[in-house]
């Protein structure tokens, strides 16, 4: 029976160097993997998570403005027609240009 605990304790101590063998293997891949990965994403022209969300806010901004603008050039547009409808109006009633709308 001696034996039988010693060979599985050997066998045992085997496993688990080789085990630890594999464990470091295994770091020293991923390690390794991880560098490559560095390096061919260094090489590429990405952006940062920093410069991206600048340039977001910065786009983001500028449809802002853009709907401000044009909600402002659909008023004075609107503005405009109003006053062109009670010019004509009134060069109807009068038969001369009023001093709202210029002479045609």
């Amino acid at each position: 029976m001696g034996f039988d605990n010693r060979l599985f304790d050997d066998l045992a101590r085997v496993a688990s160097g080789a085990l630890s063998a594999f464990s470091g293997v295994r770091e020293e891949a991923e390690a390794r993997l991880r560098e490559q990965f560095e390096r061919i994403l260094g090489h590429m022209d990405l952006v940062t998570r920093d410069e991206f969300e600048a340039v977001q806010a910065v786009a983001v901004r500028a449809r802002e403005a853009q709907e401000a603008l044009e909600a402002r050039l659909q008023a004075i547009e609107a503005q405009l027609a109003r006053r062109g409808g009670r010019a004509a109006a009134a060069k109807d009633a009068s038969g001369t240009a009023t001093p709202e709308s210029p002479a045609e």
